[in-house]
């Protein structure tokens, strides 16, 4: 029965695994205040040898999130994230940053490396989330789970 356990938990143990899961990868939250007509431009964000490229939204504000191989490590390194206006030959915006990651367990013996990252006009690309994008996400989710009005 215990083998039953471990199989259904993916663990080692047979205690459930509250993490199991976890990945690794860099998040950035971009507000897009401060900027006119985004929609459609397209963005690259880069770490550790991969990148992540598509289209923005119109929308206040984008969570972009990049996976990373398993056996990263908390020296990351560079952290580089880039936006071209769509029909523009150049981007817009070109930021990096030096980035250390966070080592989140998954309760299991294991776990994965990980770190988030804001992107504002003014602020640039920091590891310092400011109170105003953690507002502007929770807006974001909120609106997301309102019923829209009949129009």
């Amino acid at each position: 029965m215990s083998v039953v356990a471990v199989t259904a938990s993916a663990c080692s143990s047979s205690k459930p695994c509250a993490g199991v899961g976890v990945t690794s990868q860099i998040g950035v939250m971009f507000l897009q205040q401060g900027y006119t007509d985004l929609a459609g431009a397209s963005y690259e964000l880069c770490a550790g040898g991969k990148c992540v490229k598509d289209k923005l939204e119109q929308e206040d504000i984008t969570r972009i999130n990049l996976p990373l191989p398993d056996d990263v490590d908390a020296d990351l390194g560079t952290v580089r994230f880039r936006v071209t206006p769509k029909g523009s030959g150049s981007p817009e915006i070109d930021a990096s940053s030096d980035v250390k990651l966070t080592r989140q367990s998954d309760g299991c013996g294991g776990g994965a490396y990980s770190r988030g990252l804001a992107f504002t006009k003014d602020g640039g690309l920091t590891t310092k989330i400011p109170s105003r994008v953690t507002a502007a996400w929770r807006d974001h989710l909120k609106s997301l789970a309102s019923p829209s009005e009949p129009s």
